[in-house]
């Protein structure tokens, strides 16, 4: 098994690094590696429907897409993400259990006692410590987690907990949302997540008879960087690859009140559908500005301004449309 501690914090890089593993080699893998803040979305998921989309740009947050199911996690540099890529028979690849039973145990020579609980989650005293997700590509399985440290738990709430009704899809898969805790407040030995990453990797390395440390070269780098840039640096990926989904949107501003209907396919606003309080609002040219636009607040914010819409009405539809 090739054990692999990432080069970087760069969450584009890690995410694109896992999927170069599970396609491109042959060997089962051990990687380890921490981000920057971003939040990390799953294959099926509705990407704007699971965060903060504006409290994400305010504060420079990246979102990702991975390519396996599930729901949205939030990443920092306070999380420590684990990969386990296994070669196996199919049917018999998927198994949430067994991956994250090294993970239990590395958390019980600590003295913390975790469980495997649902369908993909550790938690100490009934929170949520790890979110687990997994994806299979012909007869090799990925399974990866997160482990929450020492991760703003504030900063997650912020972006991950929005309002369920704000989106309307049906095939759009939903975060399950759970309480939270750091791992680090059940530890009395002051480790820092630096130590805490090594600690895990080091717990895998040894309780493994055939690990084999590897670091990537060259040519990996290379690949990993062609994936970013063709897959996961693209707003096509990351927000497009979202199943159609529709919102309804109530705008008011001074004495004017807009109904705003918006149905999306592929990221890209197909239907757009205006109602007006005041006949004297040209609902025509609003619907026009915003059909065939990417459903992204840059592009939004672009039509209007060239269409001379007024700022208090383009900064409020950034606001509801997002």
């Amino acid at each position: 098994m090739l054990c692999i501690k990432s080069p970087l914090l760069n969450p584009y890089f890690n995410i694109a690094a896992e999927e170069y593993l599970l396609r491109s080699f042959t060997e089962d893998v051990f990687y380890v590696y921490r981000n920057s803040p971003s939040v990390i979305v799953g294959k099926h998921q509705n990407a704007i429907a699971e965060i903060n989309f504006m409290y994400a740009q305010k504060n420079g947050i990246d979102v990702v897409r991975r390519i396996s199911g599930g729901g949205a996690v939030y990443h920092d540099l306070g999380n420590v993400n684990f990969c386990f890529i296994r070669n196996g028979e199919l049917g018999a690849l998927v198994d949430f259990k067994g991956f994250t039973k090294p993970i239990v145990e590395m958390l019980s020579s600590l003295g913390i006692e975790a469980k495997f609980e649902g369908n993909n989650s550790l938690t100490v005293n009934g929170l949520k410590v790890s979110g687990n997700a997994e994806h299979v590509f012909k007869q090799r399985v990925m399974h990866h987690g997160t482990l929450l440290f020492s991760t703003e738990l504030s900063v997650l709430a912020n972006m991950l907990y929005v309002s369920e009704d704000r989106y309307s899809s049906e095939r759009a898969v939903k975060s399950v949302r759970s309480s939270t805790a750091n791992i680090s407040d059940f530890l009395t030995n002051g480790f820092s997540v630096e130590h805490f990453a090594d600690y895990l990797f080091n717990f895998i390395v040894e309780r493994s008879n055939i690990a084999t440390e590897y670091s990537f070269n060259q040519h990996d780098n290379s690949q990993i960087q062609t994936l970013i840039n063709e897959k996961y640096s693209k707003w096509e990926w990351n927000f497009g690859y979202s199943p159609t989904y529709s919102l309804n949107r109530i705008i008011t501003l001074d004495n004017q009140s807009l109904e705003v209907n918006l149905i999306v396919e592929k990221g890209v606003i197909v239907i757009a559908t205006v109602k007006a309080t005041l006949k004297s609002f040209d609902t025509k040219e609003l619907e026009n500005c915003l059909i065939g636009l990417p459903h992204s607040a840059g592009s939004v914010e672009e039509s209007l301004k060239k269409a001379n819409f007024n700022q208090p009405l383009i900064d409020q539809l950034k606001k509801e449309l997002f």
